[in-house]
């Protein structure tokens, strides 16, 4: 792409009216900004494959530095949970503590379950799936707010089975 196309781009997007616009090429990507009486601000940035990789490398090692850093304080918190089993949602869906709203709590922290009990109930598409306990113990820690969505597989209560 030359300056004069970049430059009939320009008082095109000018005349549109439009107040962004992007154009990705293969080794060219303009950026045109516009705001009413504001300067017009263009972005050139060619990219080369070569340049890129190096750029890249070293930004991703720097990033999970502070977070290995980080995970070295809460490498303790994890290990004291490693003695719990952790119960998860079968489903997607929004969890209930209670089986409505004017009953008490399936469960609370302390309380002792055994195989079978129920725990909660998650809401898939109009469907209250009881969520049963597969181990006997105490719950130790509820791990989602009531009415909160929750993801396939996110843990949901930290049991001591001893």
């Amino acid at each position: 792409m030359d300056i004069k196309e970049i430059q009939n781009l320009i008082k095109f997007v000018a005349k549109s009216g439009a107040s962004e616009v992007s154009l990705e090429m293969e080794d060219v990507k303009v950026t045109i900004k516009t705001g009413g009486n504001e300067t017009e601000t263009t972005t050139i940035v060619q990219q080369m494959p070569m340049a890129a990789a190096p750029v890249a490398m070293p930004a991703a090692p720097a990033a999970p530095a502070p977070v290995a850093s980080e995970a070295t304080p809460a490498a303790p918190a994890a290990s004291d949970d490693s003695k719990y089993i952790t119960v998860k949602s079968p489903i997607i869906g929004t969890f209930y503590r209670k089986p409505s709203p004017d009953k008490p709590v399936f469960v609370e922290v302390g309380s002792s379950v055994s195989v079978g009990d129920t725990l909660c109930v998650v809401e898939a598409m109009k469907l209250f799936n009881e969520i049963e306990s597969e181990v006997s113990g105490k719950i130790v820690k509820v791990l989602v707010d009531d009415s909160s969505p929750v993801e396939f597989d996110q843990p949901l209560f930290l049991v001591d089975p001893s």
